[in-house]
């Protein structure tokens, strides 16, 4: 979600160097029309990964809480050599 941060500031750069560029070029209805739909595509990036941001830590919580479990699990058995009672 950082990185799409500066992603709209940076489109509205360079679309104000297109329509300066432009002069009166009948095109500039059509761009601004480009700029907001990759706008829209960009805010519902950001909303999406904001979203997920959560859900993954969520994830990674519960996977720890399994892999300490597992690990639990195999700290009672004893091996050959490897420091028990065999």
């Amino acid at each position: 979600m950082t990185h799409l941060g500066p992603v709209k500031s940076e489109l509205e750069a360079a679309h104000q160097g297109l329509v300066a560029g432009a002069g009166a070029l009948a095109a500039l209805a059509e761009l601004s029309a480009v700029r907001a739909s990759w706008e829209r595509r960009i805010e519902d990036a950001r909303g999406e990964c904001g979203s997920l941001a959560g859900k993954l830590r969520a994830v990674v919580r519960g996977q720890a809480q399994v892999n300490e479990a597992v690990k639990s699990g195999f700290d009672g058995v004893r091996t050959p050599g490897g420091g028990g009672a065999w």
